[in-house]
């Protein structure tokens, strides 16, 4: 079954295109060529269309892409819990739920990373499948985003989705739906989960957007 290594190797490609990222690229494509699925297939199709930009591009790139945009967060209980007590609870559980099962992920990042969730998966299918599901409606949300936004990330996200039982939402409306009301607004304390300020790239203007 493929299903851990796509989930392993799309922990691999959302990860921030730091100077590991050539080496990482190279083992992902070399690790999946030889595996049969599409879903696979989506996430060579990444491979290739960013295997040729710059690292420094790409960084530039990713950055404009997850950090500057609320509606392709990467951190999955925004797109249910916003700012909001409630997410803090979440975050907690997460946390609980990562350490009966033996793992403890870095100290410097919040449980709901997708990264991380895909990488909790990849190690544990069964739990990490029923927390993907419990998580579909935000994977939805951000995979409708990425393509709206016409980014090759919509190709990695659409793999992930691709592994989960049943199908889909057929619109972004119905992703909507399902995450209740969408991203919350109101804003109140987290401690001591604090959102991590977001990577700069150079030469990207800064242009927040808002959730419609």
């Amino acid at each position: 079954m493929s299903r851990p290594v796509v989930h392993q190797a799309a922990a691999l490609l959302l990860g921030y295109p730091d100077e590991t990222w050539p080496g990482r690229l190279h083992a992902v494509r070399s690790a999946l060529e030889a595996v049969p699925g599409q879903d696979i297939a989506l996430l060579l199709r990444f491979c290739e269309q960013v295997g040729a930009t710059d690292p420094l591009a790409l960084a530039a790139r990713y950055v404009a892409t997850f950090d500057r945009s609320r509606r392709r967060c990467l951190y999955l209980t925004y797109y249910t819990d916003g700012d909001t007590r409630r997410r803090g609870a979440a975050l907690a559980a997460l946390k609980s739920l990562y350490r009966d099962h033996g793992w403890q992920p870095p100290e410097d990042e919040l449980p709901d990373f997708l990264p991380l969730m895909l990488e909790f998966a990849a190690r544990a299918p069964d739990t990490g499948v029923r927390l993907l599901t419990d998580h579909r409606p935000a994977l939805e949300l951000l995979r409708f985003a990425l393509a709206a936004h016409r980014s090759p990330y919509a190709d990695v996200v659409q793999a992930v989705c691709a592994t989960l039982p049943g199908s889909g939402p057929a619109t972004r409306e119905a992703a909507l739906r399902l995450a209740r009301t969408g991203p919350p607004a109101e804003a109140v304390g987290l401690l001591p989960y604090v959102e991590r300020a977001p990577r700069r790239a150079p030469d990207v203007p800064h242009a927040e957007e808002t959730p419609r």
